[in-house]
């Protein structure tokens, strides 16, 4: 985990999808939290990571397949 993101009933672990080195993290949240909400694609992006295996990258959800994801199986 590289991190934690705390809602209103849960305090949970943020988890990576690739590996990799965090070369950047979003210190503008820490004064506004709320724009991993509001604008998650845009300025709410939270780390950036240089992936150790690009490769990786091939079996990743775009966010349509995501939705769709969540929708039938959550």
């Amino acid at each position: 985990a590289f991190g934690t993101i705390e809602a209103v009933k849960a305090v949970s672990d943020l988890v990576a999808a690739v590996s990799g080195e965090i070369v950047e993290d979003n210190e503008e949240l820490v004064n506004a939290p709320e724009t991993i909400n509001n604008d998650p694609y845009g300025a709410g992006w939270i780390i950036k990571v240089k992936m150790s295996n690009p490769d990786e990258a091939n079996s990743l959800l775009s966010a349509e397949e995501y939705e769709k994801f969540v929708q039938e199986e959550h």
